[in-house]
């Protein structure tokens, strides 16, 4: 019998967020002051705002003030915090609420089954995905996938209402968004549909925000902005800024900081991927078994290589064995199309429509012939027949979405 899986290392190029930095302080209250939740989030934001410039993931003055403005907290009313292999439910009574809620950390928000289904994003990631937006006053966006609200209430402030639409496939999670934002004065046209349909009553749009996975750009995203409109989207485990032309095209480069979003998904679903039941040799599809040229822990450790695989084999997920010496010792890849693979002593066995460790071997080939090259050497071109990543430029090595 195998051993059993390690969940800390149990990896998904769609979904996981990881764990960044520890909470940053708010300032000490005066003595005998007695605060509201609202006064003492106030000191919480602040410092927030004051790390987010002090780590330069904060540039653009228009976005300070909208962070200073709009409370998290009232987006976040309780999230759950993962401790010893459960999940603890941390509210307002809590101790450890507001620090929490105004931490550069993502939250989750919301689950399914005991699987995140909605979360609240890392504050300097959202930072970077808004200020790449390049929005001016006038401009009018859309936002796929609503969530708690947070980001479209940043947008609003940024922006005003009346220029922003947010799509949320969840019907719970857009009546609590919408509620939400308009106890806060903000009344933002919010959808309840599939945002990768878009929102085409609303179009054309200056600019489109996902803050949920993709392994593609859906085709009609690009028919609804305007030529020279900015899409920011996560692909994989990097988010894509691309501008929009003529015909159903766009093109752009991936920005250097990672992106761990939930995977979009159906309504009433998880957008989980079980791990498969290994085939056997009896099977209709046996497996294949060579000698492993890359090692087991070969998807692991290395961020810059990390991306690379989630767009090169859009949709792979990835667990590792550990030793008693938590080294890796085996590592199983699969994918939802039944793809599958398992590396353990020098040996890989693949089976399922694509042979997942020959495209990992062959990821890791590129990687290492081109100098380890991280997310801002890879681009993306996107067309009415096909989306091709791309490394360096449109015609280095590339790999189809």
């Amino acid at each position: 019998m195998s051993p059993a899986v390690s969940p800390a290392r149990c990896r998904a190029f769609t979904g996981c967020e990881p764990s960044p930095p520890a909470p940053c302080p708010a300032p000490p209250s005066p003595p005998g002051a007695v605060l509201t939740l609202d006064a003492d989030a106030a000191a919480h934001r602040a410092a927030l705002t004051e790390r987010l410039l002090a780590d330069d993931a904060l540039h653009d003055p228009v976005w300070e003030r909208a962070l200073a403005r709009v409370p998290r907290h009232a987006f976040v009313p309780e999230f759950q915090r993962r401790e010893g292999g459960r999940w603890r439910t941390v509210t307002p009574d809590s101790p450890d609420y507001l620090s929490g809620v105004y931490a550069d950390l993502p939250l989750t928000t919301q689950l399914t089954d005991g699987t995140p289904t909605s979360s609240s994003s890392q504050p300097s990631l959202m930072v970077m995905m808004l200020e790449a937006l390049d929005l001016h006053d006038g401009s009018r966006v859309l936002e796929v996938a609503t969530g708690t609200g947070y980001n479209a209430a940043l947008l609003c402030e940024r922006l005003g209402s009346d220029r922003v639409t947010t799509v949320e496939v969840d019907p719970g999670l857009a009546d609590l968004a919408r509620a939400r934002l308009a106890a806060l004065g903000h009344t933002p046209t919010v959808v309840t549909g599939d945002g990768r349909a878009g929102h085409r009553a609303g179009a054309p749009y200056d600019a489109l925000i996902a803050t949920c996975g993709f392994q593609r750009i859906p085709a009609a995203w690009p028919e609804q902005l305007r030529p020279g409109g900015v899409i920011v989207c996560p692909i994989g485990w990097g988010n894509a800024r691309l501008v929009v032309a003529e015909g159903g095209r766009a093109e752009g480069r991936f920005l250097p900081m990672g992106s761990y979003f939930m995977s979009v998904r159906e309504a009433g679903s998880t957008g989980s991927v079980p791990v498969p039941e290994p085939p056997d040799e009896h099977s209709d599809d046996p497996p294949d078994q060579r000698p492993a040229v890359l090692g087991p822990a070969g998807p692991f450790g290395d961020d810059s290589f990390d991306f690379l695989l989630s767009v090169a084999v859009p949709g792979i997920r990835f667990s590792a064995e550990q030793s008693p010496g938590q080294a890796v010792s085996a590592c199983l890849a699969w994918r939802a199309d039944g793809s599958w693979a398992r590396v353990e002593q020098g040996t890989v066995r693949q089976a399922g429509p694509v042979r997942l460790w020959d495209a990992v071997e062959a990821a890791h080939d590129c990687y290492t012939a081109h100098s380890r090259p991280g997310r801002r050497r890879f681009g993306l071109t996107v067309g009415p027949d096909q989306q091709r990543v791309w490394l360096d430029t449109p015609n280095g090595p590339s790999w189809p979405l």
